[in-house]
């Protein structure tokens, strides 16, 4: 057994060990580390552990030290004169007229080497480049081409799914991704939808890429033929996720696929292919046996939540809802209090101011012309219409 340290040097970048001397350091802690570049300042991800031998890589660096202010202050120049390297170099770019994207500048712990990063779609003869950059900056030059993944490593960004990177935030190494596990996990093979920011298919094709290929093996293909506890029918479609399999039955063509388990159904041919000759379906009581779990019993609709119970009540509503309410309220009184409460009388029965006779003529004089009016004009004597003709 071997005591050791994890450290990174980059964000979501791999953990290399090394001999922590005895020292305790915890997870978060910065420090310097011997490397075949030189020192460098890294963080620590894993604690002090000890791991089998095979896992260690030969030779077993040493941790220098922890950082120190003065290290923090070191590293913070350098990423200054980080940017101003890059500046410089893309200006230097188009001055020699070389057709490559510079990506990242990176300098050494001590100061005694920049690396840049770049892209390009074919061959770049920079060695022109090389000893103007060595003669700016008086330090070792080194340029190295990397890839569009690469580029999206070092950068960073946000995904279509709203998250960081994945290998930016969390890989270590890039997993083979293909076409393949798209088809087999039933996704659009539209390039735009199933691509990153790099133009190349998605890391996260790979995760649950086992998960699809064992529910494969065990679920029926699609216009499979296959019993199920209501009957023969044809596979329509498989949900790999629920694990459901979508069953368009022969008895009941125009009845939408039902869905079943795996475990309900038996495969008479898997795949497609034509009807096996001679079938005979089993009795219907053989294949109720398939059937792993009851369907529940269909729930009483409730008529005040059913869209034609709801219009009936707005209109109910709309039109006699005064008469409704007080009807129920006349209901939910109690029986005494509806007997103390005097009954009114009737409005033909209650007594009227007697009125002057001239009041009286003219007001009903008024009433047979409105009657009259509403009508058309048209009165006993044949219509008023008429008579003005």
């Amino acid at each position: 057994m071997t005591e050791i340290i994890g450290v990174r040097f980059k964000s979501g970048g791999k953990e290399y060990y090394f001999d922590p001397k005895g020292v305790q350091v915890h997870v978060g802690d910065e420090v310097i580390t011997e490397t075949a570049k030189g020192p460098e300042f890294g963080v620590c991800s894993r604690a002090n552990a000890l791991v089998e031998d095979q896992t260690v890589v030969p030779p077993l660096r040493p941790m220098l030290r922890l950082a120190t202010d003065k290290d923090r202050e070191t590293l913070k120049a350098n990423r200054e004169r980080e940017a101003k390297a890059m500046a410089v170099c893309a200006g230097k770019i188009v001055e020699h007229g070389l057709d490559m994207k510079l990506v990242r500048c990176e300098c050494s712990f001590d100061g005694t080497k920049l690396l840049f990063f770049f892209t390009s779609e074919g061959r770049v003869d920079f060695r022109s480049l090389v000893k103007d950059l060595a003669a700016t900056f008086h330090s070792r030059i080194e340029l190295r081409q990397i890839g569009v993944r690469d580029e999206s490593k070092l950068l960073g960004g946000l995904g279509i799914c709203g998250r960081p990177f994945c290998c930016n935030a969390f890989l270590e190494q890039f997993q083979p991704v293909s076409i393949k596990m798209a088809k087999t996990q039933g996704l659009s093979l539209n390039p735009t939808k199933i691509s990153g920011a790099c133009g190349r298919l998605m890391c996260c094709l790979k995760y649950e890429q086992g998960a699809y290929e064992d529910a494969v093996k065990r679920l029926p293909k699609n216009e499979s033929f296959v019993e199920t506890p209501d009957g023969a029918g044809t596979v329509a479609g498989v949900d790999f996720l629920r694990e459901k399999v979508k069953v368009r039955l022969e008895d009941q063509p125009d009845v939408p696929p039902q869905a079943y388990a795996p475990d309900e159904l038996n495969v008479i041919r898997n795949g497609k292919g034509r009807r096996p000759e001679g079938y005979v379906a089993p009795p219907r009581e053989e294949l109720e046996k398939l059937r792993k779990t009851t369907p529940p019993p269909a729930a009483p609709v409730d008529p005040r939540r059913s869209l034609d119970g709801r219009i009936d009540a707005v209109l109910g509503g709309e039109l006699g809802g005064r008469s409704d309410r007080r009807q129920s309220q006349r209901r939910t009184e109690p029986r005494a209090q509806r007997q103390s409460q005097p009954r009114r009388e009737n409005k033909a029965q209650q007594p009227s101011a007697p009125k002057p006779s001239g009041e009286k003529k003219e007001g009903g004089q008024n009433r047979t012309n409105r009657r009259r009016k509403h009508r058309g004009g048209r009165g006993r004597s044949g219509g008023g219409q008429g008579a003005q003709a």
